[in-house]
């Protein structure tokens, strides 16, 4: 995108986030949902397609732009990012890579409109750090596949029209073989949505068991080649790794800019308590870890959009400002006292929203494994 462009679109995005998400981030919280009017403006900016195709209607933002877009979504509660995210993110990239002619004509515009949201059904009880382990099966059955298996912890799947899917179809394989991608639509029979869970934070963004009991999905349905799926699954995970890492960097900006508000007004023993050393110090580690996140980010979004590096990059990125924004979110809590343990307080809600991503999209651990083994491979 033209760059005077792009700046108008990030200056629109900063703007609605700071003067009508945030004032709204305790109502969000408390009634774990996003208000419908936030859902249509951020339709109408363009939220729900930044990262797909302008053929397509989306924006079209290279992974440069993506992340600038992403440390702006951070200021405010990850619920918001959340609801658009899988368009942009692992569901949508998974179409625009794979997906044939027809499968992109038929969602890309809807997804990039915000008129229908995707989600990606890969994570199941005992496979989610290890998705070699799912145990979902589609079945060739003449023209069409009969798909069964129960997925679990499924971003935005009570607001899903379609699904991307991933099933063994090579029933004698094991590990990450023989497995494949469909698109499957939400309504289909068979299909059952459970309640969204109750979790310890990010309210707002709902995830849910879904349920794949024998359903029927024609063969244009399967996205790629047959048994090719756990690479789709992991080229669009690591798109989403960086873009991540970068909403890490976006939400620590906004704990530490509380936190130095804080210091510089809270007072104790009759002094700001921006005096005290060991305050100054919570602060200084925090900034520090931020700008290394930050340059970090930025670094690995050039590298990904040259073609450089999309494994080690966005895979060392994701490790490093999760946790990061781990250690930033504490201190926030820290500098505040006990006001920072107070329901209502920002960085007490930073504090819970952290938590969660250094465990999805590949936990700390996993992230680990790949950055080691793409070392040693090099």
């Amino acid at each position: 995108m033209d760059a005077d462009v792009f700046g108008q679109v990030l200056g629109a995005v900063r703007e609605f986030v700071r003067k009508e998400v945030v004032p709204r981030e305790a109502e969000i919280d408390e009634r774990d949902e996003i208000p419908a009017e936030i859902r249509e403006k951020a339709a109408e900016l363009g939220l729900f397609g930044w990262a797909l195709p302008e053929e397509y209607g989306g924006l079209g933002l290279g992974m440069a732009e993506d992340v600038r877009l992403a440390i702006e979504l951070g200021h405010t509660t990850p619920a918001f990012r959340s609801l658009f995210g899988t368009n942009n993110g692992i569901a949508g990239q998974a179409i625009v890579g794979y997906g044939t002619p027809d499968q992109r004509t038929r969602w890309l515009p809807r997804l990039a409109a915000g008129q229908a949201i995707a989600s990606f059904a890969l994570t199941e009880a005992e496979a989610g750090s290890d998705p070699g382990g799912l145990t979902s099966r589609a079945v060739r059955d003449g023209d069409r596949y009969r798909l069964s298996g129960t997925k679990r912890f499924i971003t935005n799947a009570p607001l899903a029209e379609v699904f991307v899917v991933f099933a063994r179809t090579d029933l004698e394989s094991t590990g990450s073989r023989g497995i494949s991608a469909f698109l499957v639509c939400a309504g289909a029979d068979g299909v059952t949505v459970g309640p969204h869970d109750a979790k310890m934070g990010q309210a707002g963004a709902w995830t849910s068991e879904v349920v794949f009991d024998d359903v029927e999905v024609s063969a244009d349905a399967l996205i790629g080649e047959e048994g090719k799926g756990f690479g789709i699954a992991m080229a669009s995970l690591a798109r989403g790794r960086l873009h991540i890492a970068a909403l890490c960097v976006g939400m620590a900006e906004r704990a530490l800019a509380e936190a130095v508000e804080y210091a510089r007004t809270a007072r104790q023993g009759g002094r700001v308590i921006g005096e005290y050393q060991l305050v100054q110090a919570l602060l200084a580690e925090s900034h520090a870890e931020l700008a290394a996140g930050r340059a970090m980010v930025h670094e690995a979004a050039a590298q990904y959009d040259s073609g450089e590096d999309r494994k080690l990059g966005p895979s060392s990125a994701k490790l490093f400002c999760t946790e990061m924004l781990g250690r930033v979110a504490d201190r926030a809590v820290q500098v505040h006292g006990g006001m920072g343990y107070v329901r209502g307080v920002t960085v007490e809600r930073i504090y819970r929203d952290a938590r969660l991503f250094r465990i999805y999209e590949g936990t700390s651990e996993i992230q680990k494994l790949v950055i080691a083994r793409q070392l040693l491979k090099d």
